[in-house]
């Protein structure tokens, strides 16, 4: 029974019984839904478009590593927000000289419906078709990541080259390594049906650190939130942006308090180390940078503060008819 058929079941019994019932002119409860999202903006003689997957609602309570309820309540509150809180998915595009790169997939079809699985249709949004895409750059092999890779069991993006971190591949596609190191299976799992479906057919290629993977595109390894996590440096005409991949999860919490960990890190205290070296860096070169799970689009700076903490600034928004290179 749905919600509404409960309700005007409870108020047809109420009616039955001489009490009264809910006004003819009650209003049912406003229903909303977002439409397709692509944020695009230029860089040097590239487009950059930022691509909403969804959100997804998380309990920080459940979630937080290092950290306590009262703190996270406190750092919630300072910037508008409560548990639980929203956190996007966000993938990107890379469009120009020849090549159409995504950065990573979104969750597809793994977190069930409502949850994630906009891609395709924000990809449309920036009018993009899923053949039309010839390299897909994966910053770690967790579902939200890879999850958009395939759809009932077959690649979404046909044509292209998945890129993965060699370490990424030697832990996640071997499933014995849950077994040893305890770590959840579903991600192996979950791996084997995504990034493992183009390995199968040899669309995979891995990487090292500080390989230029393709024309203009660095990648370095940042062990921790996984063995292979990556960053992904474009430069375009002298500008550059990184796409920094699972090194921040929650804005509110993980920028003022960098060594605080989430549940879905293999090794919580190197995915710290990471972060607390990233954000002085990113800070002091004052690097664009894009995140997967900031505020949608996920696309601006890292400050640091006075006491060691940081602050996130999204970039400039724009609504003007542009071009790449201006």
């Amino acid at each position: 029974m749905t919600l509404r058929s409960l309700l005007a079941s409870t108020a047809l019994a109420l009616t039955l019984v001489g009490a009264p019932a809910v006004p003819v002119f009650a209003a049912p409860p406003v229903a909303y839904t977002q439409q397709a999202d692509a944020y695009a903006m230029p860089l040097g003689d590239l487009e950059i478009v930022a691509l909403s997957d969804g959100t997804v609602p998380q309990n920080l309570y459940e979630l937080l590593i290092g950290t306590h309820e009262a703190e996270i309540d406190g750092l919630l509150q300072h910037a508008f927000l409560a548990n639980p809180v929203e956190a996007s998915i966000n993938a990107f595009l890379v469009r120009g000289a020849g090549r159409i790169i995504l950065v990573d997939t979104g969750s597809g079809e793994l977190f069930g419906p409502g949850y994630g699985g906009k891609l395709v249709a924000s990809l449309a949004a920036a009018g993009v078709a899923p053949a039309d895409v010839t390299d897909v750059l994966i910053t770690h092999v967790h579902t939200d990541h890879t999850g958009g890779l395939v759809a009932g069991g077959k690649p979404v993006f046909a044509n292209a080259v998945v890129h993965v971190g060699a370490p990424d591949i030697n832990f996640f596609l071997d499933a014995a390594n849950a077994e040893r190191t305890g770590y959840a299976k579903q991600y192996f799992d979950e791996a084997a049906k995504t990034v493992g479906v183009y390995a199968a057919a040899g669309k995979v290629k891995s990487f090292a650190d500080g390989e230029e993977i393709l024309p203009g595109i660095v990648a370095t390894l940042h062990p921790g939130h996984t063995p292979g996590s990556a960053f992904f440096t474009v430069t375009s005409a002298g500008q550059s942006i990184v796409f920094v991949g699972d090194i921040v999860h929650v804005e509110a919490v993980q920028f003022p308090k960098p060594a605080i960990t989430i549940l879905y890190d293999v090794d919580p205290a190197a995915a710290a180390a990471a972060r607390q070296q990233a954000f002085p860096d990113l800070a002091g070169a004052r690097q664009l940078i894009a995140a997967p799970h900031l505020r949608f689009p996920g696309i601006g700076h890292v400050r640091a503060e006075d006491g060691g903490g940081f602050t996130w600034h999204p970039a400039e928004y724009r609504n003007r008819p542009g071009t790449a290179g201006e």
